[in-house]
């Protein structure tokens, strides 16, 4: 059943109730034909998908605000609401399977739906909770980004640096900074697990590797300030040490802190002018 909103309810009825359950908008009229065939159509797919997403109706002559905001110069319109914005929209009546469509691309998935709820376990800590939905959307799509990404969190959350580094390399950047910050954050993680002290008896400050190891261990264990310090040494000592190892477990620890840390603004141009 659609529920009749005006111009004062659209706040609290679609962009915010959007943020619970998608919200489908019909902008229509009483005097447009085609308004009319394709209102029983929404509401067939509404009760047909009853939970999945509200459907509402605008008056567009009877709430001219909304009607202008949304761009209605030609009715019938349909835009679905998610998360507070508007994510799909259509002119005119559509067949049935157009709209399905449509709802795709605003409802979620039921992979969608394990994975947001894996990881609001994972934010909890309920980690068993998590392989239970996370396996259950494998079983949907394992090769899914969303899905490995969840998977990689799981087990750094268990402290399992090695499973997760190889999930990460999986995923494509596409030019976002989450996946760098988690394969850093695994990497520190994987180093973390060494022996600190005897690392730092046995160091040879004459040797490339043997400060590497040391200063990817120091960072691991969270002492950020010596651990650059000690792989800046590497990288003035020899910048290209298996393929710029030194640099690279630099760039791992500014991931972790973060491009803000004043460490990571004073080592970064240290590490520049080693370079070049």
């Amino acid at each position: 059943m659609a529920i009749d909103v005006t111009d004062a309810e659209f706040e609290s009825k679609v962009i915010n109730r959007s943020k619970i359950i998608p919200v489908v908008v019909d902008l229509w009229a009483p005097w447009c034909g085609p308004c009319r065939q394709l209102a029983p159509v929404l509401e067939g797919l509404a009760e047909e998908k009853s939970g999945e997403f509200e459907l509402v109706k605008i008056n567009v002559d009877e709430n001219p605000q909304v009607a202008s905001s949304l761009g209605a110069q030609s009715i019938p319109l349909v835009i679905g609401f998610r998360d507070g914005k508007p994510m799909a929209k259509f002119l005119g009546v559509q067949p049935a399977g157009k709209i399905r469509e449509f709802l795709e691309q605003l409802v979620p998935s039921r992979l969608e739906k394990y994975v947001s709820a894996a990881e609001q376990a994972l934010k909890t800590e309920k980690l068993d909770e998590c392989e239970s939905l996370l396996t259950q959307a494998e079983l949907i799509d394992a090769k899914h980004n969303a899905v490995r990404s969840c998977r990689a969190e799981l087990f750094l959350a268990r402290e399992q640096p090695e499973p997760a580094i190889e999930i990460l390399s999986l995923i494509p950047s596409n030019g976002h900074d989450d996946v760098a910050k988690r394969l850093s954050k695994a990497r520190l993680m994987e180093a973390a697990n060494s022996d600190i002290e005897h690392l730092a008896a046995t160091v040879d400050l004459d040797d490339t590797d043997s400060l590497i190891t040391y200063g990817r261990a120091l960072a691991g264990k969270g002492e950020h300030r010596k651990a650059l310090e000690i792989l800046l040494k590497a990288v003035l000592r020899d910048p290209a040490w298996d393929d710029g190892a030194a640099r690279k477990a630099m760039l791992d620890l500014f991931g972790v802190m973060g491009r803000d840390d004043p460490l990571t603004k004073s080592y970064r141009a240290k590490l520049s002018s080693a370079l070049f």
